[in-house]
This record gives structure tokens, C-alpha cells and sequence, in this order.
């Protein structure tokens, strides 16, 4: 309920002051007549302020929304990382969570090449409550000999109090000449 008001506040602000800002002119008094080039800086100047004052209202409801959506207690999020080149080429991941589907992703080439660079994604952001959860990964691709692959790992993630961070890890095991998928939790 809090959310939806304030995710109303967030939509009547914006609708309400923008136009009020493009609309905003400078009173003319009998004194002081509105004169065209200096009527036009002052409108601009106080149009570019109100501009300036909605944006960071803006800016400051969208944080609080955040932090109500998912507040520091209960988050988790779950990250993928690539070191492989030879063994496994990967099309999708699934991630469960405690037997639920919370993302199904489907690689283009461009991010997988950034993967390959180093690039980490981030899968999944959400809220967990505290005690041990369940999470699951499902990899599909192309094994070695270009066979397709599909590969699942399973692990307990244990949810205390703070956010949790959790990194999904394809490697290549030259050893064996297979993917190795791994789990490493951040603090």
C-alpha cells in the first residue's frame, strides 16, 4: 500500500510541475513591464530551476521506491560469470529458487563476448527471507564436440540478516574437458 502511494506521489509530481514549469511566466506589474529578451532569461532561468527541483524529486522518490521494493534485509541477487572458451558455449540459464523460476535469460553473441571479457551479469534481484533457501541453475549450450548441453547445479544459500550476493561460475576444467559450474557467495 505504501508503494502505491508513493509510486502515485511519483506520477502527480511529474504530471503536475512539468507543465506547470513550461507554463511558468514572469508577472508583469504596472512598474515593471515583462520586456521581450530579459522576459524570456528570467522565464527560462525560472523554468530551468522548477526543471532542476522536479528531477531530483524525482531522482529521491525513485531511490525510496527501491529501497521499499527491496529493502537491505531481505535482498539477494545472483550474478553469472564466464571463463570458458573450448568446452562450453552458452545459450541460457534458468534460476530457481527454492523449486520457484525467478529468471529465464537467453544469450545474444554481443553478451556473451562482453562475459568472455569479463563482464558479470547480474540474473536476478529479489528478496529472500532469512533461514536456507534452495537455488538452482539450469545451463544450456554447446558442450565439447559442439554436442548440445545442459547442465543443472544445485545449492543452499543461507540467508541472514543484510543483503546476500551470489555468483553463478561456468569455467572451463581442461583436466577433464568439461564445463565446471561453481558457486561463490560475496560478503
Amino acid at each position: 500500500m505504501m508503494l502505491t502511494k508513493l509510486v502515485g506521489l511519483r506520477r502527480w509530481v511529474l504530471a503536475l510541475l512539468l507543465p506547470v514549469a513550461a507554463l511558468a511566466a514572469p508577472a508583469a506589474s504596472p512598474d515593471k513591464p515583462a520586456t521581450g529578451e530579459s522576459g524570456f532569461s528570467e522565464l527560462d532561468a525560472r523554468a530551468q530551476t522548477l526543471k532542476r527541483d522536479v528531477l531530483e524529486l524525482n531522482r529521491d522518490l525513485f531511490v525510496l521506491e527501491e529501497e521499499l521494493l527491496f529493502p537491505g534485509n531481505t535482498q539477494v541477487a545472483v550474478f553469472l560469470s564466464l571463463d570458458v572458451g573450448k568446452f562450453f558455449t552458452l545459450d541460457s540459464v534458468q534460476v530457481r529458487i527454492d523449486n520457484d523460476t525467478v529468471t529465464n535469460y537467453l544469450y545474444t553473441e554481443r553478451e556473451l563476448e562482453a562475459l568472455a571479457r569479463g563482464g558479470i551479469q547480474r540474473l536476478w534481484l529479489g528478496n529472500l527471507k532469512a533461514g536456507e533457501h534452495e537455488v538452482t541453475a539450469f545451463f544450456t549450450g554447446k558442450g565439447p564436440h559442439e554436442r548440445d548441453y545442459r547442465r543443472g547445479a544445485t545449492f543452499k544459500v543461507k540467508k541472514d540478516t543484510g543483503p546476500k550476493y551470489v555468483e553463478l561460475r561456468i569455467v572451463d576444467a581442461t583436466n577433464t574437458q568439461q564445463p565446471e559450474f561453481s558457486v561463490k557467495e560475496w560478503e
